[in-house]
């Protein structure tokens, strides 16, 4: 069997488990693959081919993890994270506070709600902050 048959053979494996996985990386290692491949395919002995996938291979993949699709997504606590907690960046109206603690009605409930560390408690339209437990973190508008 031709040494090309076997890297495109193999980057033909790397994509397809690229498609279960759904991050980038075998795609890049894949385009080394096929670097290889077409090294060999041109006619170089196996040492060339090597180096030539490998090369190709992290170079797609620091490329890659330079995009937007490579970088690590910074993932904070999910009691401020709008994304998870929708709730988040909705309003409530507070009537009363008494000791920094008030009782606000949101979403068919009545809920507790302090304002959020380093505030001064003030009545009117608020927006939620986090959510820590049952109790609602708020800010002023």
């Amino acid at each position: 069997m031709q040494d090309y048959v076997i890297w495109f053979a193999a980057a033909c494996v790397l994509v397809a488990a690229e498609l279960f996985t759904g991050t980038f990386y075998l795609l890049m290692i894949a385009i080394g693959f096929t670097a290889g491949g077409l090294t060999a395919l041109l006619g170089s002995e196996l040492p060339l081919q090597l180096v030539v996938g490998a090369a190709v291979g992290i170079a797609a993949t620091v490329i890659l993890r330079r995009t937007r699709w490579g970088k690590l997504q910074k993932q904070g606590d999910a009691m401020h994270n709008p994304d998870v907690n929708l709730d988040i960046g909705q309003t409530v109206n507070v009537g009363e506070w008494n000791n920094g603690v008030t009782r606000v009605h949101y979403r068919g409930a009545s809920w507790e709600a302090v304002m959020e560390t380093g505030a001064e408690p003030v009545t009117g339209n608020l927006v939620i902050k986090a959510i820590r437990g049952s109790t609602l973190v708020l800010a002023s508008i």
